[in-house]
C-alpha cells in the first residue's frame, strides 16, 4: 500500500488530538476489529505467509502466529478496563491529606516496525498493546514478505479506519522514512545491526523506542537434566519455522562427555517429529535464496575450520528445505558461534562444568533468550542469579514468549524494553503522575520568612523523612 508517510502520520496525530483519551468501549472496538480480522482472514493469510517462504505450514502459522494473536486481543479485552483505571493513593505521610493520583494515558501515535520471519504475530502483538493502551497506530511491514504485506496492508483497511490505523509497505528506503517520523513511542522488531539505525533515527526526535533485537540465545544442559526431554524440546525450539525465531536455541552448552549423546537422540528426534523430511509439508523452508545462501556460508565455514556436520535429515536446495544441523567442535572463531544463526544450524559446545558454561555466557553479549535443563533447584538457582537474558525458559523452549503475564524483551545488545499483556499496555502508555492538595493543608508551614517554626518542621521532616 503505497501511502504518504507524513501526510498519514499528520492524519493521525489530528485525530488523536482530537480524542486524546479514547475510553474503553471505544478500545474494546478497536480490538474487536482486529479479532475479526484474525478469524476471517486466517485462510488468507497463512496462504500468503505460505507462498512467501516457498513453503510454511499452515500448523505452524496457526500454533506460532494467529493463536498468540487471538490470545492476546482476548486478554487485552479481559483485562483492558483494569489496565487503563487511575491509581489513586493519598500523598506521602508528611503531604496530608492531599492525595496523588496515576493517570494512564495514551502516548499517541506508535509506530510499529515488522520483521519476515513471523509477519503477523509481530504485526499483531504489538498492535493489540498499542490499541488497548488507546494509540493511534502506524504498521510498516517487511519487504521480504511481499504477498503478506500486501495482503495485512489491504485488509487492515478494510477493518479499521484511516485514522486508526494505517499500514505500511515499502522497501529498505520507506522504512528509513518511516522511523524517522516523530513518533510517541516505536517498537522495533529486527537485527541488531538495523536496530542501531532505528535507534538513530528515533533520537533525532527523541522519540521513546523498545527494541526487540535477538542474539545468540544458548540453551544449558546441566548435569541433572532430563537428557531425551532436553534433547527434544531443543530440537523443537530450533527446528520450529525452520530455526527463524529471534529466540530459537541458538547453540547448546552440554558435559563434554553427553555430546555423542546429543547427536543420536537427536537423530531419532527428528526421524519422528519431520519424517522424509525434504519432503515434509510440516517443515519450513528457508524464507529467501539470500538467506539461504547466508546459512550455507556458515555452514562451510564452521566445516573447514575443522567442524563436523550431523544433518538430520535429507534437505532439498532447491526448495531452500535445509535439515536441522548440529555442529560439533566448531572454532569460537567462525561466524556461527559470533553471529545469531536464525536458521536450523545448532552448533554444540561441551563444558567440563556449569561454572565453564556459565563463564562462556557471561563473556558475550546478552542474549534475548536463555533456556536451562536441569533438575536441581539449587543449580537452577545459580544459572538464574550469574547470566543476563532477556527472558528464560526453564526446561523447554520459547514458552516464556507466550506468557501473558511476563513481559517480553530484550537487555543490553538484545534489545530494551519490553511488551505483551500488561507490560505492553505500560509500554505504550504515560502514567501521568496528579499530586491534588486538599483544601486545608500545612504547606504554608513551610513558607518563608524561615523562623523557629519553619526550622521546627524541617528538624521533623529530616528526622522521620
Amino acid at each position: 500500500m503505497s501511502i504518504d508517510l507524513d501526510t498519514a502520520f499528520a492524519h493521525l496525530r489530528r485525530a488523536q488530538a482530537r480524542e486524546p483519551l479514547p475510553d474503553w468501549s471505544v478500545r474494546a472496538r478497536r480490538l474487536r476489529a482486529l479479532e475479526s480480522m484474525l478469524r476471517e482472514q486466517r485462510d488468507a493469510f497463512a496462504a500468503a505467509i505460505d507462498a512467501d517462504f516457498g513453503r510454511r505450514p499452515a500448523e505452524e502459522t496457526d500454533l506460532l502466529e494467529i493463536f498468540p494473536s487471538l490470545s492476546a486481543v482476548r486478554h487485552a479485552l479481559r483485562h483492558g478496563r483494569r489496565w487503563m483505571a487511575p491509581r489513586r493513593a493519598l500523598a506521602d505521610w508528611m503531604f496530608l491529606p492531599a492525595r496523588t493520583t496515576l493517570l494512564p494515558q495514551p502516548r499517541g501515535v506508535a509506530g510499529i516496525v515488522v520483521p519476515w520471519n513471523y509477519p503477523l504475530y509481530l504485526a499483531v502483538g504489538p498492535l493489540v498493546d498499542a490499541l488497548a493502551a488507546g494509540n493511534r497506530v502506524m504498521v510498516k511491514m517487511s519487504e521480504y514478505t511481499p504477498r503478506f504485506s500486501a495482503l495485512f496492508a489491504e485488509r487492515a483497511a478494510k477493518y479499521f479506519d484511516d485514522d486508526e490505523v494505517q499500514v505500511v509497505t515499502g522497501d529498505a528506503a520507506v522504512a528509513q522514512a518511516f522511523t524517522a517520523l516523530p513518533f510517541d513511542h516505536l517498537l522495533f522488531t529486527g537485527s541488531t545491526a538495523v536496530g542501531h539505525q532505528v535507534m538513530r533515527a528515533a533520537s533525532a526526535n527523541l522519540t521513546p523506542v523498545t527494541l526487540e533485537l535477538g542474539g545468540k540465545s544458548p540453551a544449558i544442559v546441566g548435569p541433572g537434566a532430563r537428557f531425551d526431554t532436553a534433547v527434544e524440546r531443543i530440537l523443537f525450539g530450533k527446528a520450529i519455522n525452520a530455526g527463524q525465531t529471534c529466540i530459537a536455541p541458538d547453540y547448546v552448552l552440554l558435559p563434554r562427555e553427553r555430546v555423542a549423546d546429543f547427536v543420536a537422540a537427536a537423530r531419532s528426534v527428528a526421524a519422528r517429529l519431520y519424517p522424509d523430511l525434504a519432503n515434509n509439508r510440516q517443515y519450513a523452508s528457508i524464507a529467501s535464496d539470500r538467506h539461504y545462501e547466508r546459512l550455507l556460508a556458515l555452514r562451510d565455514e564452521a566445516v573447514a575450520a575443522g567442524a563436523r556436520a550431523e544433518p538430520l535429515g535429507e534437505g532439498d536446495a532447491a526448495r531452500r528445505v535445509l535439515p536441522p544441523t548440529l555442529l560439533a567442535g566448531v572454532s569460537e572463531d567462525t561466524a556461527v558461534m559470533r553471529e545469531e544463526i536464525f536458521g536450523p544450524l545448532l552448533p554444540l559446545v561441551p563444558y567440563d562444568d556449569l561454572d565453564q558454561a556459565l563463564a562462556w555466557i557471561a563473556a558475550r553479549p546478552h542474549p534475548l533468550a536463555l533456556y536451562l535443563f536441569e533438575q536441581d533447584e539449587r543449580l537452577i538457582g545459580r544459572v538464574l542469579a550469574r547470566t543476563q537474558a532477556g527472558g528464560v525458559t526453564v526446561n523447554d523452549t520459547l514458552y516464556h514468549i507466550a506468557q501473558h503475564g511476563l513481559p517480553f524483551g530484550g537487555i543490553g545488545a538484545s534489545g530494551m524494553g519490553g511488551y505483551h499483556g500488561e507490560a505492553g499496555f505500560r509500554t505504550f502508555s504515560h502514567f501521568k503522575p496528579v499530586f491534588r492538595q486538599a483544601r486545608f493543608n500545612g504547606a504554608g508551614l513551610l513558607n518563608p520568612p524561615y523562623g523557629k517554626r519553619f526550622r521546627r518542621m524541617l528538624d521533623l521532616l529530616l528526622r522521620r523523612g
